[in-house]
């Protein structure tokens, strides 16, 4: 593990959003899901195509709220422009559990 300056890690800019829409993703080379995120005033909605169904429906995912990496540049998966890393972590079967805050805060809050 290679070690990073303070610097690095505030360039990095993760806020949380809540998924305000979210569909399968069939067209997607592995299993995926398509998320709308709202990101607050300052930054807007943003879209995710997230590998999330080994724990997730698009159903269960609506009015969540999720962290995200906001400042990477767009991303084209298939038919699909994602805007935005949604952050999770592998379980023990390798399935992606995502990270969010553990009570209510206010969507573009930035993570410190």
């Amino acid at each position: 593990m290679s070690e990073i300056t303070f610097d690095d890690f505030l360039a990095v800019d993760i806020r949380v959003g809540r998924v305000i829409r979210a569909e399968p993703f069939p067209e997607a080379r592995k299993p995926a899901i398509k998320l709308w995120v709202d990101f607050g005033p300052e930054i807007g909605e943003r879209k995710a195509s997230a590998q999330i169904t080994a724990h997730y429906t698009p159903e269960a995912l609506i009015g969540r709220q999720v962290l995200g990496v906001v400042n990477f540049p767009p991303r084209q998966i298939g038919p699909f422009m994602s805007e935005v890393l949604v952050l999770g972590a592998h379980d023990a079967n390798g399935g992606v559990v995502l990270i969010a805050p553990d009570q209510e805060v206010a969507e573009g809050e930035r993570m410190c």
